[in-house]
């Protein structure tokens, strides 16, 4: 199976930024849609962002300030997060899939293990 694995999660004060990476296994990486999610407590888990072949996109409330890029070299995506704000506090996941549809969390059978971003007021 794939294996992903989330870093750069931390604690920031409102209008800071954060870079999550996500490290993942496989030869075939740059095959894989990688997806964002994020799972407040008492929420249900909301998509962030994804990278596909045609670029990124984007969850509404993240539009204009989250930037999702890859390194298919590297076998990571990263997630730039400016302009933060306590609403996106969240434990944040990756995920990934080769699937046609990517903006449910049911469209992902490989899943990262979560890093925490907490954004302070």
């Amino acid at each position: 199976q794939m294996q992903l694995v989330e870093s750069g999660g931390g604690s920031v004060q409102a209008g800071g930024s954060l870079r999550l990476s996500c490290a993942a296994s496989g030869r075939t990486f740059s095959s894989y849609v990688i997806g964002w999610f994020r799972q407040a407590p008492g929420k249900e888990r909301e998509f962030v962002s994804a990278i596909t072949r045609s670029g990124g996109y984007y969850a509404d409330s993240e539009q204009g300030r989250f930037t999702i890029s890859r390194d298919n070299a590297k076998n990571t995506v990263y997630l730039r997060m400016d302009s933060l704000k306590p609403e996106d506090t969240a434990v944040y996941y990756c995920a990934a899939t080769t699937g046609r549809r990517w903006t449910r969390k049911d469209d992902y059978p490989y899943w990262g293990q979560g890093t925490q971003v907490t954004v302070s007021s």
